[in-house]
């Protein structure tokens, strides 16, 4: 069999066990009969919503992915939006099991946490998900990122934090952060 024909029967069996799917609300959570992009677009929403954001929400996104533990991240991208590539024809199909989902996130800077400090940083981030069949379910492999949360969130998160330090310097401090990831467009 030629490597084209190979490729091609690969995304046909994809598709056909996608076709098979009633409904993706009754279907188990990154099953495989879901559309892996399903997965992805679940596990960024989680994400710009800020599930990683601590630990105890962090579980909330574990059975998407393939790793095990999540890094000690310093810092956190600020977004408005992402965009998964939902049509199979926009991935590279390595196999029937695994495929890669070109996402896109609308970018607006980074929070470092270590600091408190805000970096604006206005642009598109194309980021490239690896998602693979493990113990029959669609999980991301590969990249672990950064958290990517929204901007309305990010204010939130840093207002919590605001009002639960006791350091009066360190309430300034993200006192003008809370400020800098409102004003930032």
């Amino acid at each position: 069999m030629s490597s084209r024909t190979t490729h091609w029967l690969a995304v046909f069996v994809v598709l056909i066990g996608w076709l098979f799917v009633a409904s993706p609300a009754t279907a188990q959570t990154a099953s495989l009969k879901q559309s892996p992009a399903d997965v992805v677009k679940r596990y960024l929403t989680l994400d710009h919503k800020g599930a990683r954001l601590d630990a105890m929400s962090s579980e909330t996104v574990a059975s998407y992915t393939g790793w095990d533990e999540e890094p000690a991240w310093g810092r956190v991208v600020v977004t408005r939006g992402f965009a998964v590539a939902e049509q199979y024809r926009q991935w590279e199909v390595i196999d029937s099991l695994e495929v890669v989902i070109p996402v896109t996130f609308q970018v607006i800077g980074s929070v470092y946490l270590e600091t408190a400090g805000f970096v604006q940083e206005v642009g598109t981030e194309e980021v490239r998900f690896r998602v693979k069949a493990i113990k029959n379910r669609w999980r991301i492999v590969e990249p672990i990122l950064p958290p990517h949360v929204g901007q309305k969130r990010m204010v939130n998160f840093v207002r919590e934090a605001w009002i639960n330090e006791a350091d009066q310097a360190k309430r300034d401090r993200l006192g003008v952060l809370q400020e800098a990831l409102r004003k930032a467009k």
